[in-house]
């Protein structure tokens, strides 16, 4: 198959930054950041799948080249410290990128399922106290965060995570 350079340069534009971000939280190390967008790009535009969902597709195509190199590389002596970026162990590696699938699901989530998800889970708020900084009522505050965690469950299946 000739490989199509309008197409993988079209996946590169529109994914590459959000792609580099994901590679980059996971493995700390700049040097392999590049080198694993491009393989994800060339591998899913030659396998060209039919899915509406591309941007999936790309971050489980990325995560598992992630943990393949990080197999191949713990079969050799290694080479950074594990204190250091990208040198600890795979359930380490895992929880990046789980956070980086996390982050990009609540960037699709509507402002105000947000604004609560923040004030209840990040901020530890309850309700109460998420009711008065956001001046909206108890019952909109539990309403918001019920329809959140259902559209998070539902982007999170978009985006191919299996629970």
């Amino acid at each position: 198959m000739a490989l199509d350079e309008d197409a993988v340069a079209q996946i590169y534009r529109e994914h590459g930054p959000m792609l580099r971000r994901v590679v980059w939280r996971a493995t700390g190390d700049a040097a392999r950041v590049e080198d694993i967008v491009q393989e994800t790009i060339l591998r899913v535009w030659r396998k060209a799948p039919d899915t509406d969902n591309l941007r999936a597709y790309l971050v489980t195509t990325a995560r598992h080249l992630i943990v393949d190199q990080h197999r191949a590389a713990s079969r050799r002596p290694q080479e950074v410290a594990l204190g250091e970026p990208g040198g600890g162990d795979t359930g380490a590696l895992d929880h990046a990128l789980d956070q980086v699938l996390v982050e990009e699901a609540l960037a699709r989530l509507q402002p105000d399922h947000l604004t609560v998800i923040r004030c209840l889970y990040y901020q530890r708020l309850t309700v109460a106290e998420a009711a008065r900084r956001l001046g909206i009522p108890q019952g909109t505050v539990k309403s918001r965060a019920f329809y959140a965690v259902r559209s998070l469950r539902d982007i999170l299946d978009e985006m191919g995570v299996t629970r």
